[in-house]
Formats: structure tokens, sequence, C-alpha cells
């Protein structure tokens, strides 16, 4: 193939040098050629066109044959069209853009939702051929401002791209920018994005159950976060019922302060430095908002000290009487590990008990109380009865040689905190059986 491309330039060099001035066609140059004087708009003879070496050989100006890589023309019509031409580019002959985030989509059509031909790269140079009409982006349920230009970038790739992340300049025949608008430097660092990488945020509910002591151990969970390891290019997002991992390639910036992963369902909203919002579309395609936060505490022991409050809880009762007896409810004896016996409790079905329930299972006391009733009882305990699908709460007090219950049925439970009583509840009183 080398040996086949060799000859070929051989014979090209060779017909660039002979008198043959046979024009096949005329062309419009799309993109400014300095060394050559030529820029975008100009009108340009096409001698011969190479599909091995992919150049046109055109003629300059001052009678030269040169080579010009194929992208950079149009294809070659007869001359009694190439005005035609010309007017199409004409009045972006010398625009070109820079391109203000990374990874902006250069797309098949003038619409947001068409296929992506290419991936832009921040501070990367490209040429603006003309505008054409499409389907305005929307941000927050406003258009975009802008408007959709046909681009064309230095490998030769056409595609449409919406100019808000663009800015635009022109050049003239050196190729030198006209005008003192600043362009986005390469390298420049968008630190708001940067300060959003690898770190854990957690749901805000988190610093909300911190701040009231209210801990629900069921939603409480450490795993629930959301983490852009760049390192190990992974992208984690858990919630209660979302848990999502992906590969990270990267993100692009589409408004203030809101991001766009590459190829991921994911926008990032930046609120402030310690909260952020994700806006996460699911495969039922309905996106939803999901508040983050950073937590200076230690999770942890954050969900160590719960248990222990509730392990505390537990033992106090233990300690008060294992065994509960009253003449009208029945007996309750407690076991150490978390279980319990519940004998003779007719009198409870079907107000408060069903009638498939067995007379054992688990036991516990996992929800806090608040303030006003912390005052009048002791705190709340959790039957979990075999046979019985839902839980069956009781506020308790402990008195002397005693338990009194009152049945938390219709009590008001946010989260883990029992706000208030229900009303008209049963009171079950026991004595502790010696």
């Amino acid at each position: 193939m080398k040996r086949i491309i060799s000859i070929f330039s051989i014979l090209l060099l060779f017909l660039l040098t002979s008198c043959s001035d046979k024009v096949m066609g005329y062309s419009v140059a799309l993109w400014n050629i300095p060394e050559y004087k030529i820029q975008g708009g100009d009108i340009l003879p096409v001698y011969i066109r190479s599909n091995i070496s992919h150049v046109y050989v055109i003629g300059t100006s001052d009678g030269q044959k040169v080579e010009i890589p194929l992208w950079q023309l149009t294809e070659p019509v007869k001359k009694s069209k190439v005005l035609q031409v010309q007017s199409k580019y004409q009045k972006n002959a010398h625009t070109y853009a820079s391109v203000k985030t990374d990874g902006l989509p250069c797309r098949s059509e003038p619409v947001n939702t068409s296929k992506q031909v290419y991936r832009l790269r921040k501070g990367e140079e490209i040429k603006i051929l003309f505008e054409g009409k499409g389907q305005i982006p929307m941000t927050g349920g406003k258009p975009l401002e802008g408007c959709w230009y046909k681009i064309l970038t230095s490998d030769g790739t056409q595609g449409w791209c919406f100019s808000y992340n663009l800015t635009l300049f022109e050049k003239d025949e050196s190729g030198n920018q006209i005008g003192d608008q600043l362009i986005v430097e390469k390298d420049t660092v968008d630190e708001v994005y940067n300060s959003l990488l690898s770190k854990n945020w957690y749901p805000d509910y988190f610093q909300t159950m911190i701040n009231t002591g209210n801990i629900d151990l069921q939603k409480f969970n450490p795993t629930y976060r959301f983490a852009i390891d760049v390192e190990n290019n992974k992208v984690l997002l858990n919630w209660e019922k979302i848990h999502k991992s992906w590969a990270y390639e990267g993100y692009s910036k589409i408004d203030d302060n809101k991001y766009e992963l590459k190829n991921l369902p994911i926008q990032i909203i930046y609120r402030r430095a310690d909260y952020i919002v994700i806006r996460y579309t699911g495969e039922n395609g309905k996106p939803q908002e999901l508040n983050y936060v950073i937590l200076s505490e230690n999770l942890e022991e954050v969900v160590a000290k719960e248990k222990e409050r509730r392990v505390s809880e537990f033992e106090k009762i233990i300690n008060h009487g294992n065994s509960f007896k009253s003449s009208s409810y029945g007996t309750i004896t407690f076991n150490s590990e978390g279980t319990f016996q519940w004998i003779n409790y007719k009198l409870l079905v079907p107000s408060i008990l069903d009638a498939s329930a067995k007379s054992y299972g688990t036991v516990s006391v996992k929800y806090a109380l608040s303030k006003a009733l912390s005052s009048q009882y002791d705190g709340v305990i959790t039957f979990k009865f075999e046979g019985m699908s839902k839980e069956v709460n009781f506020l308790y007090k402990l008195e002397e040689g005693a338990l009194r219950l009152e049945d938390a049925t219709g009590a008001k439970i946010d989260g883990n905190l029992l706000k208030a009583r229900g009303s008209s509840p049963m009171i079950l009183y026991f004595t502790v059986s010696k």
C-alpha cells in the first residue's frame, strides 16, 4: 500500500509541474489556509481530486498548484453554479468559534435529541459554516439563548451545534483573530465542578436526622450516597430505591452551575459548596431531583450510637422485669436477645392484633419520642408478631413494680419520631411477674 501511495505521489508531482490547466470544477474554501493566503468563502479552481491522498489540487491567486485536504473545500461544481454555493457560506465565511465547555455534543440535525456525531473539547476551535433553523434547547422550562450552526471541526467532521456554549470570533487572511473578544483557554479549570469530585454526597435528610437526634436506621444507610470517583472512573448513585453505578467519561457544562455527565442520565445542579441537586432520569423516562449534602459527622459512629440507644432502652425494660402480667391482657415475657412471648391477649383482637398473630415474635425500641411526650412516657416499644404483617407500637412507662402500655395505633409517627398520641387509645396495665 505504501508503494502505491509513493507512486501516486510521484505521479501527482508530475501533474502539478505539468503544463495542464484543465479545470475539473470550482470549490469554495471552508477553512482559512494562511500559507496560501486563502480565506473561508474564497472560490478556487480545482484541477485534480485524489481519493487516495484525500486532497484536491487547486490553483492559488499567484498561479501555484497546491494540495488541499478534501474536507477544507466544498465539492467542485461548474463555474456557473459556484456563486450559488458561495452564497450559502458567505455570511459566516470568516467566522470561527471556541468551545466553552468540555463534551459539548455536535449533532446530525439541529435538534437536541438527534444523534451525536462528535463531542467537542473545551477550548477546541471550530469553523462556523452557516446558521440553521432547529428546535431550541430548554432549561428550567425556558429556551436557551442562541441558535443552531452547521460547524466544521479540524478533522473534517460536520454537524450541528447550538451556540449557547460557543464563543464566536472572526479571523483575517493571516489566520489571526479579529477583535479582542476573549476565547476560553484549553487549560481553564472549572473550580465549581472540581469541588464536586472525589467527595461523598449524602441525602439531605441525613442531616435532618442528625440534627434532631431521630435516626431511622432503615433510611439512614451510609451506602446511600452520590460520588464521582475520577481516579477509578466510576460514578455511584445510591438512594433508598436507586442503586446505580456507571463508568465515568467526563462532563459538559450546560448552564451556570449546571453540569451533565457524559452518556449518563444525570445532571448536577450546584447550589452551594455543601449542597447539590442530582437530576436523575430513570428507566421510566421521568426525571426526579435528589438533594445531597456534605456531612461532617462520621456516619458509622452515628449508626453505632443509635443502635446503642435502642439496646440501652430495651435493657431498661428487661432490668425492670422480664415478665409482666395482666389479668385482662395476658402475660408478656421479654428475652434479652430481642424476642418475646405474649399469651392470653384475646381482648386485643381485632382492635390491636390480627386473629392470625402468633403468641411470639421480635421486640425492639426503635422510635424516639417528641419533647412534649418524653416527659409523660419513657419511650415506644415495637412488637412484630409472627403471622402478622404490620408492626404493633405502644407508648410505655416504667412504674414501680409495673409496666403501663398505651396503644399507639393512631399515633402520629414522622420518620423515626412519634410526635402525637392516638385518639382514645387503649391503656394496658401490667405488673412485674414474680
